[in-house]
């Protein structure tokens, strides 16, 4: 017993001194002179670094603020000039086929990229249809929904071929009037007869947008041709390029001009012919408008083709009738 607290009296001994020689150590060492000069140069340069990039970073968040500045800008100068730009009219003649919501979704997203943009829309019905009626309110243009039957005597067969009787004339003269008693002559605009099955380019508007009295270009694959024009001198029409009843006063198709809005609100009695002979339906209306050496060649001279006649071809339902009749056809409940 008396050994163990010998042997841990000197273990006590020997971590005391032990203990004491480390504290006298350490104190002397405090006392001595410290090369601190790698390391101050180290963080000096750490803080060049940072400053320099922190100058970077405020340089380019002005160059960007700066950027940003332009573009807003931008967009405020075409917001505005947007606001001024000739309201564009479209009136289009539609009627009720298996194709017509297919045609007029893919003619609304052409005119959805047009700026001051108003689509007429005129149903060759005795009343306004859902379908025509839901495709419009969803489409997200600023738009009319008209509607008018053709007289039956006027009015195409199921088998009559397209070009028997003139289509759409109704139609389009009725969207005329909306435009006589909706709009004022000082209101500045274009009116542009846009059938629903043709292919449109987004250039033609610009085009046809400063009209002044009769905008007129060519149209792809009409009349027999891959094109027909106005022939076109020093800007002004010397003649036209056409191959199916050349001597017309204005052998044109409907998608080949544009009317100022203020010309056609003048000019009261100015419309379509319902009983004009075949091919003379867009000269009934210009003849009252505007004569050959008036007319406006656009389009690089009427050179560049903007508008193409182009139709969706009728569709097959020869197995659709054959399932109907054995009373087991598609859901007529399912739109197409």
């Amino acid at each position: 017993m008396f050994r163990t607290k010998i042997k841990l009296k000197n273990v006590f001994v020997v971590y005391f001194l032990v203990s004491i020689l480390g504290l006298m150590y350490a104190l002397m060492q405090l006392g001595q002179p410290c090369d601190c000069t790698q390391h101050l140069k180290s963080a000096s340069e750490l803080v060049h670094v940072k400053d320099k990039k922190i100058s970077q970073l405020q340089a380019e968040s002005k160059s960007l603020q700066s950027e940003l500045k332009k573009l807003q800008d931008k967009v405020t100068a075409e917001e505005t000039r947007s606001q001024t730009l000739p309201t564009i009219y479209a009136i289009t003649p539609t009627y009720a086929r298996l194709v017509q919501k297919a045609e007029l979704i893919r003619l609304s997203h052409t005119f959805l990229h047009i700026k001051n943009f108003h689509w007429i829309v005129v149903e060759d019905s005795s009343l306004k249809t859902q379908l025509v009626a839901d495709l419009l309110a969803e489409s997200g243009l600023k738009y009319t929904h008209l509607n008018v039957e053709t007289l039956k005597e006027y009015k195409l067969k199921e088998n009559d071929p397209s070009w028997l009787k003139p289509r759409g004339v109704e139609q389009r003269n009725l969207g005329i009037q909306w435009l006589r008693q909706n709009r004022e002559l000082y209101d500045e605009g274009v009116v542009y007869f846009a059938d629903d099955d043709n292919t449109y380019s987004f250039k033609l508007f610009d085009e046809m947008r400063n009209t002044k009295r009769v905008s007129v270009w060519p149209v792809g694959l009409v009349g027999g041709l891959r094109f027909e024009r106005p022939l076109a001198e020093n800007g002004k029409v010397v003649g036209f390029y056409s191959a199916w009843k050349p001597n017309r006063p204005f052998p044109m198709d409907m998608a080949g001009f544009a009317v100022n809005l203020q010309l056609l609100l003048a000019n009261k009695e100015a419309k379509f012919d319902l009983k004009a002979e075949r091919g003379y339906v867009e000269s009934s209306l210009l003849q009252s408008l505007v004569s050959i050496e008036e007319l406006e060649p656009k389009a690089d001279n009427c050179t560049k083709v903007l508008v193409w006649h182009t139709r969706t071809e009728k569709p097959k339902m020869k197995q659709e009738d054959l399932l109907q009749k054995q009373g087991i056809g598609s859901d007529i409940n399912i739109e197409v």
